[in-house]
């Protein structure tokens, strides 16, 4: 080989890619350069972390006993349940069974139910779903943010519902048993590449068997780099607000709130970016 396609070589391990700039403005895998007709060493070695943190993520079991010390401390009692699916394998494979409780879960919620014979305004769930880590870490942040926003407007609600092997529409199972005038499902999101740990919420009013996903409203990405648990919380509030003004959730009910992006990058947008100043 000559000097000068060593040379070339490695000009390109080391150009600089000319979209890199915009890695300032989204975690999106953008500008990452090349070495050859690859990716540069440490661009592949992010990838290869950022997958091992998805996969552990979905296969990640969680501590319901911790969290319900946490609550316990904060002064809220909860109700541990189960879905129909036995274990993380059975959960994956069939998603059906993740949407349903099981026997024991049903007895439990129906003993709990009696106590509460004209229902409560909400319903509160923390679901495991498909990544653990989230709920794990900012789950009882957001409760209990909402417990007290919830006081303060004098909604009752019920104890919370901590279920393992979930999927969304187990809610609206939970919902219609202890007869909840409206669900906050707080569920782990599907990892990405970019976001393992991303907390997910499914508001639901008037939940009961036999719901689709139009009769909810969901508010992702809810985590320190994306939403902040402050922005999510206002936009629950004003979700309940208006679904019991107006009778209805999901697609019915538009989300016009703005959040004040507190938690957002530090790098301010003005007009569009792409275009030069």
């Amino acid at each position: 080989m000559s000097n000068k396609s060593i040379k070339r070589i490695d000009k390109q391990a080391f150009d600089v890619d000319a979209w890199h700039k915009l890695q300032n403005f989204t975690q999106a895998r953008i500008g990452l350069g090349r070495a050859g007709g690859s990716l540069p060493t440490n661009a592949q070695l992010k990838f290869n972390q950022d997958h091992a943190k998805a996969r552990d993520a979905v296969h990640a079991h969680i501590d319901f006993d911790a969290i319900n010390t946490a609550l316990k401390q904060q002064n809220l009692s909860s109700i541990h349940l189960h879905s129909k699916a036995k274990d993380r394998t059975e959960f994956l494979q069939r998603p059906d069974f993740g949407r349903q409780l099981n026997n024991n879960s049903k007895e439990a919620l129906l003993h709990s139910a009696s106590s509460h014979k004209k229902g409560m305004d909400v319903a509160i769930a923390l679901v495991d779903g498909l990544s653990s880590v989230a709920i794990q870490k900012y789950g009882c942040e957001l409760v209990q943010q909402l417990i007290f926003e919830f006081n303060k407007l004098a909604y009752t609600s019920s104890s919370i519902m901590l279920v393992k092997q979930g999927r969304v529409a187990i809610g609206d199972e939970i919902g219609e048993i202890i007869n909840a005038k409206s669900m906050v499902l707080i569920i782990g999101e599907r990892p990405g590449l970019s976001a393992h740990d991303s907390l997910g919420v499914y508001y639901t009013y008037n939940p009961k068997l036999g719901l689709n996903d139009a009769s909810r409203n969901c508010i992702s990405n809810i985590r320190p780099q994306g939403m902040s648990i402050h922005d999510a919380t206002e936009k629950i509030i004003w979700l309940v607000n208006q679904s019991f003004n107006k009778k209805l959730s999901g697609v019915k009910l538009k989300d016009t709130t703005e959040t004040t992006e507190n938690n957002r990058s530090q790098h301010s947008i003005s007009g569009n970016f792409l275009l030069p100043k």
